[in-house]
């Protein structure tokens, strides 16, 4: 009898160290690096476009264009993908798939291109990984594949998912893209409808978040700026009070994709934050 209780005592001492932190699978390393994802224009005055309350007189800032590669173990995640190839004198300078050679990585290692809103400067380059399973926010998905788009939306940047040459996913909320935590994409409406932003942690750095554009740079994000042409004015102030929060929380270094201030909180490409 005593002999079965300690049999027993072990049996269950052994399921709940199962279920412990001591016991889980180790999580996937994960890596992010920043991108060129387009030549940058001359510095921009931002009063008129930047704010619908008109709060930045005489501010002129240099706008860049920037895109991203996550690696979570074995798998790859391209976030955002700049400015086309044939986009004029912003067209990126080395393309996306070059870039990434540059890594060591094929296009068929992509399996995740994850966008965050229809804009060409985020978008552009997208049709240069066919196979990646496009991760797009629901609004944003019904607009590309609507019958016909306002003025600045560009199916054709995407026609390799509108034709169902790949897999698409259209997002309506929160997305934990590996199902593990470490890189989830956070619903931010308002500049588009079914925009999002980019949560990644890292283990040295900690989290990050990667903006999309949500805001566009530091001035705008702090003084809860919302651009005239955003499609919801109520969901941009929201969604910029969201990433506040998630950012006080949780610690996270924010990086605006179009603030060249805040993408040098990056290591320089071809070095990854870790």
């Amino acid at each position: 009898m005593r002999k079965a209780m300690v049999s027993l005592g072990l049996v269950v001492g052994m399921s709940m160290l199962a279920g412990s932190p001591l016991l889980a699978q180790t999580t996937a390393e994960v890596t992010l690096t920043r991108l060129d994802g387009g030549t940058p224009p001359a510095p921009l005055e931002v009063n008129a476009r930047f704010s619908d309350t008109y709060a930045y007189p005489g501010l002129k800032l240099q706008f860049v264009y920037s895109c991203y590669l996550v690696k979570h173990g074995n798998d790859y995640m391209v976030w955002d993908t700049g400015q086309s190839m044939s986009a004029g004198p912003v067209a990126p300078k080395v393309g996306l798939v070059d870039l990434l050679a540059q890594m060591k990585v094929t296009p068929e290692q992509v399996k995740y291109i994850g966008i965050s809103h229809y804009h060409g400067d985020h978008i552009g380059q997208a049709n240069s990984l066919p196979k990646a399973t496009l991760l797009i926010g629901k609004g944003d998905w019904d607009v590309l594949t609507s019958a016909k788009p306002p003025a600045g939306v560009n199916p054709q940047l995407v026609s390799n998912w509108i034709s169902g040459g790949g897999n698409v996913e259209p997002v309506p909320q929160d997305k934990d893209v590996f199902g593990d935590g470490t890189v989830v994409m956070l619903y931010t409406p308002g500049h588009t409808p079914g925009h999002h932003s980019l949560l990644v942690r890292l283990a040295q750095m900690g989290p990050v978040i990667l903006s999309g554009d949500f805001a566009h740079f530091n001035e705008n994000y702090e003084s809860n700026g919302v651009p005239i042409f955003n499609t919801d004015r109520a969901q941009t102030l929201a969604s910029i009070d969201r990433i506040k929060k998630i950012a006080a929380n949780s610690k996270a270094t924010l990086i605006i994709q179009h603030d060249a201030r805040d993408v040098a909180k990056l290591p320089a490409f071809p070095e990854s934050a870790r």
